[in-house]
């Protein structure tokens, strides 16, 4: 076991300390801003700065089209990512922070559509910066946390969900998608997929 699976099994899955909703709401939305003041601004930043500093600077592809696009994309992303913190923070009892997770499974607003929406609006934010500045590396660097969400994060929060959920959680998870939303809302209980 490596010293980064130590790392996310000692804090991974650890459920939230009971706490009211106003509380639960207060701390994702804090956890929100250095989110996205890490992923959505200062990461962002370097990757200018380096492409600045090697003269792929000239690669870049801003205009008022894409600049719109971004915005609008930004917009919708962080949307959808901040309702799905408030819904998770409320119904669930917690937070999305893996240190603090919800006591109770979420299957409500975003969720019922598409199984990571906050992990979806995310990297759609990060796309989003990309376009705007017309930054080729950065709507990379949206897919490369995309890859990596995927192919690691997303496997310990599953096995996390399911030991914890039970059979709530694999019904759930095998009738919403994790990326492509439902055109229909999912609903507990209903053989609806």
């Amino acid at each position: 076991m490596t010293i980064l699976d130590r790392i996310v099994r000692a804090v991974h899955g650890r459920e939230a300390r009971p706490a009211s909703p106003a509380w639960n709401v207060t701390k994702t939305l804090l956890q929100t801003v250095v989110f996205w003041s890490v992923f959505l601004f200062l990461v962002p930043q370097l990757i200018l700065l380096i492409e600045d500093r090697v003269g792929a600077n000239g690669s870049r592809f801003a205009s008022p089209l894409w600049r719109t696009i971004g915005v609008a994309l930004f917009i919708v992303g962080g949307s959808f990512g901040l309702t799905s913190g408030v819904v998770m923070a409320w119904r669930g009892q917690g937070t999305p922070l893996p240190a603090d997770c919800p006591r109770a499974l979420v299957v409500a607003g975003p969720y019922r559509y598409v199984r990571n929406p906050m992990a979806f609006a995310g990297l759609s934010q990060g796309a989003a910066v990309g376009l705007f500045v017309g930054s080729a590396s950065i709507v990379a660097y949206a897919i490369l946390g995309g890859i990596i969400w995927h192919f690691f994060v997303r496997p310990w929060e599953e096995a996390d969900l399911e030991a914890r959920f039970g059979e709530p959680y694999r019904l759930y998870r095998a009738a919403v998608r994790c990326w492509i939303p439902r055109l229909r809302p999912y609903i507990p209980g209903s053989d609806i997929r």
